[in-house]
């Protein structure tokens, strides 16, 4: 399979089916000691039964099966790691290639709210002229770009693999979107690969290399943002110490438990989102659901949280020392209920920045959050890019 692009169908067997209804009949529920209403010592536990309860009695994966599979999936091998994509052609006189990156703890199934206002315009109200051919890939160790077995896979090596990917579509210049993990891919291809980068579109804007934000860099109606960021490292970044330091001790649990996945994962879209404590007025339960299983059915959790034991300070150098780091043209729209918002005097030094924008609504899960916002700020700034 390495170098052929062949056709995927996800088709889950039955097997697995029936070992997650069991798990589930069986599930073990911690003790919550104490008012845990607003989920202050983490995933709530009336709500977490609530959920398994529909999970049980209601959730359907195949209907969700039926629906991804409605889009084209491929599988590819590049440098030895399995990569799986969605691949689909604009409809428009001149679709320009664009490669969009999920996050963690998100899967490509995260991104289907853009994939067809960015590939058909027309279909949802737009000029085909702003059509793009977008390629959806599950990063590296995610969902069914599996199993992963090298060492050393983060943001910057996916990168490479998917300007290969790029050339391998026969993409030899394209734009890339991202946000969270995603968006460090996205802004590294406008780093080491600006010469073939039409643009790079952001809905985060963290540091991956040198310059680092600085306590300066803040403007007064941005000293908030800052603080924002210090009360999420002191009280919400537990999640990121244990990834970096020990996710294969994590493992154990998250492989064994898919009620305790199901937590860990859903317990970070309510605290990262613009839901105002009730995570289903962005997620429903199908939403919830089918997240958790894509991780569960493929095994992945130690894989994907890898990404951040693999990001060592000293793997995070740039390629050259020209300025700004990131050469090609950059957009930046920042959700102001993100957890993480940069000051834009750092982005202006950091970024080729040629577009700024703060959304009044919406968080960290943009795509699924403010898809309209995210596909109006896309297609803008790409509009004068085409061609060029």
């Amino acid at each position: 399979m390495q170098g052929e692009i062949t056709p995927f169908s996800i088709a889950i067997e039955e097997d697995a089916l029936t070992e997650v209804r069991d798990r589930l009949a069986r599930t073990r529920w911690p003790q919550e000691i104490g008012d845990n209403a607003g989920w202050q010592a983490g995933t709530n536990l009336a709500y977490m039964r609530e959920l398994v309860d529909y999970w049980m009695n209601s959730y359907d994966w195949r209907a969700q099966e039926e629906a991804m599979n409605a889009w084209p999936h491929f599988r590819t091998v590049i440098d030895d790691i399995p990569i799986h994509f969605i691949h689909v052609k604009g409809k428009g006189p001149n679709p320009t290639p664009l490669i969009i990156n999920h996050g963690w703890p998100w899967t490509f199934w995260d991104m289907r709210k853009i994939i067809g206002p960015l590939s058909d315009p027309a279909a949802f109200g737009g000029d085909p002229a702003d059509a793009f051919d977008v390629i959806a890939p599950s990063l590296p160790g995610f969902a069914f770009s599996s199993p992963l077995e090298a060492e050393g896979i983060f943001f910057n090596p996916t990168a490479d693999l998917w300007a290969k990917l790029m050339t391998r579509l026969g993409y030899d210049r394209f734009a890339t979107q991202g946000g969270d993990v995603g968006a460090y891919v996205s802004a590294r291809l406008g780093h080491k690969y600006a010469e073939r980068l039409i643009g790079v579109h952001l809905h985060l804007a963290g540091p991956a290399m040198p310059p680092y934000p600085t306590a300066e860099d803040y403007a007064p109606e941005e000293l908030a943002w800052g603080a924002k960021f210090a009360a999420f490292m002191a009280e919400g970044s537990g999640y990121m110490q244990i990834q970096r330091t020990r996710p294969q001790t994590l493992g154990f649990a998250m492989h064994d438990s898919l009620v305790g996945l199901a937590a860990w994962l859903i317990e970070k879209r309510r605290a990262w989102s613009d839901c105002d404590g009730d995570v289903e007025t962005v997620f429903s339960k199908d939403d919830l659901i089918t997240a958790a299983m894509l991780y569960w059915l493929t095994d992945t959790y130690v894989s994907s949280a890898r990404h951040y034991y693999e990001a060592k300070a000293e793997r995070l150098m740039p390629c050259h020392d020209r300025q700004p780091p990131v050469e090609a043209p950059t957009a930046l729209l920042q959700f102001r209920n993100d957890v993480w918002l940069q000051p834009r005097k750092w982005a202006e030094r950091y970024y080729n920045l040629k577009r700024w924008n703060v959304a009044d609504r919406g968080g960290h899960f943009a795509p699924m959050e403010a898809p309209e916002l995210l596909v109006d700020d896309i297609r803008t700034f790409f509009r004068e890019l085409r061609g060029s």
